[in-house]
Parts: structure tokens; sequence; C-alpha cells
């Protein structure tokens, strides 16, 4: 078994606890730090007996929305709505300007799309939707769930994300879509390639919205929306919000209803949750193997998360040297390759899928065992969202930090 800490009490680790917007999303350290205690790194997991029950007021059926839409959600599973998609669908469909807050695997993506389709099925207007998220694994869940909640409908959506052929991305406005999804970077290539017209755009999307600021999008946000003339309703989720963020928030949406889950800005209760202490001279990579590779963790899934790309391809090397099957994901492997590694990982073909914090958002795998910090994250909302990758679905996760 390997060796946690026990309920530290003085111990400190630094951490931002405002996600700023300004950073530059190549910087990487943030001078503005303060301290929270390591305790925060330390839960059990809650029974489900123990739990509080969001209770529902609706079911789909009582909301105004297209038979066939609703077939087609209770054809993925689905009879009741999360807690965000209760408190926000009808905001939504009577056109009114939404915040949502609430956390990872939580339906956000339900919660904007559902009364967006619905709206659509019955004025189906072509680029009525821009959908901004920050990553391209994001971008790619959005527009897999848009496409099994309109099958058999004539409804259509672009993708526009980096790391994939631009031409490719060009020729898909050879026919006109009714939503477009996309990653900051790869829209404004096509809006400056004369392919998108913000203009034509009365409804935005903002997934993720934390994230994008963090990642230093807020100049590319503020260019869509000075573009989007007929911009008629605006819908921003995310699961966070930072104090810091709030002023950049009213500017883009001044009086929004504000929903939010009761899971929002809390760690998982669904996640055992510990720390690892590796004592000065100790091999760090020793610690890390002594905790994979014990005879409890030894057929478990594992998301191990590190600060920068060099390390985690790095680390993804020397896990198959030592005969754990691994791959690497982060923003310097091309697209095709990110997704070669998430369908290993998805299917079996390795048990570990080691990745930098761009990823936090992008992987939705429902049977993650364990997620690893190889490092202390720089704050707590990415070690919110980290964690968040395992205990989804009703099932119960790990995470063990690393403290030097």
């Amino acid at each position: 078994m390997y060796r946690t800490k026990q309920r530290p009490t003085k111990r400190t680790s630094n951490f931002n606890r405002n996600s700023g917007g300004n950073r530059n999303r190549n910087k990487k350290k943030n001078n503005n730090s303060s301290s929270i205690d390591i305790n925060k790194f330390i839960s059990k997991a809650i029974a489900p007996e123990q739990k509080e029950v969001y209770q529902v007021t609706n079911k789909f059926v009582d909301f105004p929305l297209q038979q066939g839409l609703i077939k087609r959600i209770e054809d993925r599973g689905y009879s009741s709505p999360t807690e965000i998609q209760d408190k926000s669908i009808n905001h939504i469909l009577a056109g009114k300007d939404v915040v949502g807050i609430a956390g990872t695997g939580t339906g956000k993506t339900g919660a904007f799309l559902i009364p967006i389709i619905n709206r659509l099925l019955t004025e189906p207007a072509f680029f009525d939707t821009l959908i901004i998220t920050p990553t391209r694994e994001l971008a790619l869940q959005i527009e897999d769930e848009f496409r099994k909640l309109t099958r058999a409908t004539k409804l259509r959506s672009i993708t526009l994300i980096g790391g994939t052929n631009m031409n490719k991305s060009m020729a898909a406005f050879s026919r006109p879509a009714h939503i477009v999804i996309g990653t900051p970077g790869r829209i404004m290539d096509m809006a400056q390639r004369g392919k998108l017209a913000f203009r034509k755009f009365p409804v935005l999307i903002l997934d993720e919205f934390d994230r994008m600021l963090d990642m230093g999008f807020i100049r590319d946000i503020e260019r869509v929306i000075s573009q989007m003339t007929a911009r008629k309703q605006t819908l921003l989720f995310s699961a966070t919000m930072p104090a810091s963020q709030e002023g950049i928030i009213k500017k883009i949406i001044p009086t929004p209803v504000k929903v939010k889950a009761s899971s929002a800005l809390k760690s998982s209760n669904n996640v055992d949750q510990n720390v690892v202490s590796v004592s000065e001279g100790e091999n760090k990579f020793d610690s890390l193997m002594s905790v994979i590779s014990s005879d409890n963790e030894k057929d478990s899934r594992v998301i191990l998360f590190c600060e920068t790309k060099r390390k985690a391809s790095k680390l993804a090397k020397k896990l198959n040297v030592t005969g754990i099957p691994s791959d690497e994901i982060h923003g310097n492997k091309s697209q095709l390759a990110r997704e070669r590694a998430l369908k290993k990982f998805k299917t079996g073909q390795i048990r570990v899928l080691v990745a930098t914090d761009v990823m936090a958002r992008g992987i939705d795998v429902t049977d993650v065992s364990m997620v690893i910090n190889y490092e202390v994250p720089r704050t707590y909302d990415d070690y919110i969202h980290r964690i968040g990758r395992t205990g989804r679905a009703g099932k119960t996760g790990k995470a063990v930090t690393f403290i030097n």
C-alpha cells in the first residue's frame, strides 16, 4: 500500500485563488499566489445514502420541447434533467441571458444544447448559434452530443478546432450550418479568412468560460462580441466563477439570470482524496510507481496530471518502459494523436493517460479509477477540475496529490 500523509495541520501549498483572465496563455507561473492548507486535498467520499439529493421540479416531458427531441433525449437514457438543466432550460427557452455555474459532469452541455436545438427545430436559421469552448476535446464532445440530439433532423453543425487541417476547416463552410462550435484560435482564423461572419449570429454560448479566461482568450472573446451586432441571447456556463472574473462577465452579460447547481465550487463528493508526501532525496517516480502498482490499484485506470508538456512526455515514456501501458495528451500533440490517445484510454489499451491542465476539462471517460496530481495544481479550481475526471456516473473514484 502506498504511504499517505494523515491530516496535516500546518503544511501549506501555494495557490492562486483567482484564475484571472489577463494572464498570457503561454505563461506558466502565476506570481499572485496565496497559501492554502493541503487538508483541502484530503477528504473521504460521501456514501450515497448520506448525500443531499437535489429534487428536480421537472421531467423532460414537462418542458415545452418538441416530441422528437424528447424521444431522442429518452433514447440517450435520460428521463429527468440534472440540477443545472432543471434550473436553466426554461430560462433559455424564454430567450433570457443565462450564467450557469455547475461542477464537472453535471450536464452543462445538455443544459444549453437542448433548448437551442428545440428552437432551431421550429425556426431553423443558418449561423444561429456560436459556441466557443477552450479545448478541442470539449468542442468535439459538444459536437457529438449535438449530433445525437439532432439525429434524423436537418440541423447541421460545423466544428472548428486547432490541430486539424486548415483547408478542411474552410471546406466545412461549403454548406451552411445552424451551429458553429469551436476553439477561439481556429474561430478567429476562419473569421480573418472571411469564412465566418460574427454579425450573422444572434446567439453566443461561452462554455467553460473560467478556463478560457485562465488560458488568456479574453481578447479573442472581446473581438467576437464586438462584431456580434445581431446578438440577442448570451449563455455563459462554467464550473467555477472566481471573484476576479465577475467584472468581465458583467460587461458581456449585464443582467443575466444566474443559476447555480449545488455541486458548484465543491470537490467531488464521489472521490476519496488524499496526499502522498515525498521527502527530500526520495525518488518521486518510485513513489508514483508504488501508488499505481499497489495490489489495490494494479487494475485501475489512471489520469496522471503534471504541469508541463515536457514532463508529460517524460512520464509517459518512463511508465511504458516499466511495463505500464501509457500515452500522453497535451497541447504539443496533434489533434489526431490526442484523439488516438484518448481512444486507447477509453478502450483500455492503456492504463495511464498523462495529461496537462489544458486537458482537465476535455477528458470525458466515465470509468476513470484514479486521478493523480504529480505536482500540486496552480489553483484550487484547477484541482477541482482535475479530480472531476473520476467519480463520475455515480461511481466512487480516488484522487492522490503529491506533496514535496
